[in-house]
């Protein structure tokens, strides 16, 4: 009777076991229990898969023999993965070994990571291929798996490369999913920067944006034309004017923005070029009459005549002696060139490398009506200098102090909200307007007092990714932060939000674990043994006071 009812229960276990695992895989949950939800999907990621309506194939070239410690970012992955396709069937991935195919994965501009890896108290060199491929029709995004961003150590760059697995998946998403609805003028006319260093960040902005051309010439003989034309963009980029601006252009911008245009200011105010300082080893900086003052006061904004030093500033390259028939080249710092460290409270610019500025004006707020906030600041330790001004190569020599660096933390980037009145209220019209404006709906712009920001260098004649430096290859935030306040300016800032994502990982000290190695290989291996031992004998000991046998 006992042995019918043991039986009995059995069966009811395993019937209930393949029930309860049927009904699993019908109806798909998960709870996150994690402190910091780092397997919760955003609403704005969310949204964004639901939208899919074609295959996406995903293609992950994290299978195969690497580093042990990579294989959190080949767990993470696959499990973001299973979250996306989980929303929506239409998302397909596979985990593919790249060895035996890593020419074709080079050419596709998949380029590997040399990293160092420490096991057994030896360090050695490995080769990753950590990227994604996103495919939908005949479009392809490619999807870098490891952050480029700054980090102290391979442990923070890692942690960073977790925490940007949404954002980086979710923007290439983006780019194939989305129709490109908005509008960007690139205006020309008035000495803007030429094609060739504007190149590498209109490329990339082109992914999300319809871009063209859109000069102001034709204001002095079609005003009005050329005024409704320029209202068709959703956003005018103004990069790096070096010609004065007439009342009539003036004019023209001043009531495309109070018509609700956005606009992204990067400009210099004055004329300081490293062309001729390396061929001089001095230059004279001088002020550069962009005739835009009086637009920008009213919006609430003055760039100043000067530039700023910073001792917290990238570097130059410069020749520094000969060995042999070779001439030897150092890197020094250049004071000129501040480096902007990203504010972390701020979408714009959270997660993002530091910005490299190059002679730079500092910027006064006016009170008014108007929203500000600071974007791109300068370290506590900066020199203004009014101009004209003579500057030389010789600097480099000069060990700055803080006694000498004392004029504080300077503004240099900020971004305008609110409602802003046009320049020409109780003004003289340069031309007769068929429709003015005096004031604004609520409206945006960005002011950066550096047009060199968005400029990207060239080797031999071709230009190079704008985030690079041609000589050492140093990584910098400017495309990221241009990136991110079009996306602010034109309201598709929800994706922005992904990068304040923040998750706590908590990294294995290696040499720890290698110290105390020994131990815990007793722990995970032998102990369970010994516990299992103990049971055993415990249970057979209450088996024989209970029954005698």
């Amino acid at each position: 009777m006992k042995s019918k009812n043991i039986y009995t229960k059995l069966a009811i276990l395993i019937v209930g076991v393949i029930l309860i695992n049927s009904i699993g895989n019908l109806v798909k949950f998960r709870w996150d229990l994690t402190k910091d939800k780092r397997y919760t999907l955003s609403d704005q990621t969310i949204a964004l898969v639901e939208n899919i309506e074609e295959p996406i194939y995903i293609k992950v070239y994290l299978q195969g023999d690497f580093p042990a410690e990579f294989k959190r970012i080949q767990t993470e992955t696959n499990q973001f993965l299973e979250e996306l396709k989980s929303i929506n069937e239409n998302i397909n991935f596979r985990f593919i070994d790249p060895a035996g195919n890593t020419k074709d994965l080079i050419k596709k501009g998949l380029q590997p990571s040399r990293l160092s890896v420490q096991e057994d108290g030896k360090v050695s060199e490995a080769v990753i291929f950590p990227w994604a491929t996103i495919t939908q029709n005949k479009k392809v995004e490619n999807v870098s798996l490891l952050s480029n961003t700054t980090a102290n150590s391979q442990e923070e760059q890692l942690q960073k490369s977790i925490e940007n697995l949404e954002y980086e998946f979710a923007n290439a998403l983006l780019k194939l999913t989305t129709a490109k609805n908005k509008t960007i003028a690139v205006l020309k006319g008035n000495g803007e920067l030429n094609d060739v260093y504007l190149y590498s960040f209109l490329k990339e902005l082109g992914n999300y944006y319809q871009l063209a051309e859109f000069t102001l010439d034709s204001v002095a003989n079609h005003p009005n034309k050329t005024l409704e034309d320029l209202k068709k963009y959703d956003l005018s980029i103004i990069a790096k004017p070096s010609e004065r601006f007439t009342e009539a252009e003036k004019f023209t911008l001043d009531q495309y923005i109070t018509n609700g245009g956005k606009t992204l200011w990067l400009l210099d105010n004055v004329h300081a070029e490293m062309d001729s300082l390396m061929q001089n080893g001095k230059s004279i900086v001088l002020n550069r009459d962009l005739n835009l003052t009086d637009l920008l006061f009213s919006y609430g904004v003055r760039i100043k005549y000067n530039i700023t030093q910073d001792i917290f500033s990238s570097t130059i390259r410069l020749a520094a002696g000969n060995s042999g028939n070779q001439t030897q080249y150092q890197d020094f710092a250049w004071h000129y060139f501040p480096l902007i460290l990203p504010n972390e409270k701020n979408a714009m610019t959270t997660n993002i490398d530091p910005v490299r500025l190059k002679f730079p004006s500092s910027i006064d707020t006016l009170q008014n009506n108007i929203r500000k906030t600071a974007l791109l600041q300068s370290s506590p330790y900066t020199k203004l200098s009014g101009t004209p001004i003579n500057i030389a190569l010789d600097e480099i020599a000069d060990s700055p102090t803080k006694e000498d660096f004392k004029d504080g933390t300077q503004l240099f980037g900020v971004l305008l909200e609110g409602e802003f009145n046009s320049a020409y209220n109780a003004r003289t019209k340069p031309y007769e307007l068929n429709s003015y404006q005096s004031k604004s709906k609520n409206n945006k712009m960005i002011v950066v007092s550096d047009g060199d920001i968005i400029a990207n260098e060239t080797f031999r004649g071709e230009p190079i990714p704008l985030e690079k430096d041609k000589w050492t290859n140093q990584i910098y935030g400017n495309s990221q932060f241009l990136l991110h306040a079009v996306h602010y300016l034109l309201d598709e800032s929800d994706i922005l939000a992904l990068r304040t994502k923040s998750l706590q990982i908590q990294f294995l000290d290696k040499e720890k674990a290698y110290k105390e190695r020994p131990f815990w290989q007793f722990f995970n291996l032998i102990l369970p043994l010994v516990i299992l031992t103990l049971f055993g004998l415990g249970f057979r000991f209450y088996r024989r006071k209970k029954y005698g046998s």
